[in-house]
């Protein structure tokens, strides 16, 4: 089900390709979409559609950063590769973010691996065409800088979360994030990619998971982990689930989709 959805998706992406309908594919970004017309379309003209299939790895650590990129229907991370080789989760950036930009104000070189864990599209542009227009279109300005606080904000949300709160809490945060960013319940999520972006072991995430299958929250499947009970999930999740999807609605409404919403 998830590949044929997925199928779709892409599909749908090549036909408005074909047809002439660039702008239709990258404004599935929420911030291009947020834009408004004239001063998308000053962009328009330098903005590229890219593939970006699974475990791509965009930059790696220290290398120059040439683009900016826009995420469509892909999830990328940003993570920190450690002395042992295992990484960890820093960023994580779906439609409603952009990369590159941040990474390239000084010294041009990622501080992070950015890697892609769903395939999916993009759309980019150079970094030098995206300061030029930030310099003339003060709403282009006012956009990446709200986007730039928002990124703040999740990140250090995230530091915290990372320190204090449990594994299940933060898997769960995890995938109700995934499914904020995809908009689909049947997510193509393995073992393997949660226990890198959580820092913990393989046998962990398993035992994580099926404790919230047995609880009537998800159903597993190979390489799919399906919500069943969103509420019920969002109940298990820490406090810095809400945070951050507040922090990104407050800066840049209607970023996240839409869904029920706690006190």
């Amino acid at each position: 089900m998830v590949r044929l959805w997925i199928g779709r998706r892409r599909r749908s992406v090549y036909l408005a390709m074909q047809h002439g309908s660039n702008a239709i594919v990258h404004r599935k970004n929420r911030l291009l979409a947020a834009l408004e017309p004239e001063d998308f379309s000053a962009l328009e003209p330098y903005l590229e559609v890219v593939e970006l299939p699974k475990n791509k790895i965009i930059y790696d650590i220290g290398e120059t950063v040439g683009y900016a990129y826009f995420p469509h229907d892909t999830i990328v991370s940003l993570t920190t590769v450690l002395k042992d080789g295992s990484s960890v989760e820093m960023a994580v950036f779906g439609r409603e973010a952009m990369f590159g930009l941040i990474s390239a104000l000084v010294t041009r070189q990622s501080f992070g691996r950015y890697v892609a864990q769903f395939s999916g599209t993009a759309s980019r542009i150079s970094v030098e065409k995206l300061n030029d227009a930030g310099q003339g279109r003060p709403k282009i300005r006012q956009l990446v800088l709200s986007y730039t606080e928002a990124l703040m904000a999740q990140t250090l949300q995230t530091v915290a979360c990372n320190a204090v709160h449990s594994v299940e809490a933060r898997c769960c945060r995890w995938i109700l994030s995934t499914r904020d960013r995809v908009d689909h319940d049947a997510l193509p999520l393995t073992h393997e990619t949660l226990a890198e972006l959580l820092g913990v072991q393989r046998s962990t995430v398993s035992s994580v998971t099926r404790a919230l299958q047995i609880a009537g929250l998800i159903h597993q499947g190979r390489g799919v982990i399906t919500i069943t009970d969103r509420a019920g999930l969002e109940e298990m999740s820490c406090e810095c689930y809400r945070k951050i999807r507040k922090s990104f609605e407050r800066l840049l409404p209607r970023s996240y989709s839409a869904s029920p919403q706690k006190s």
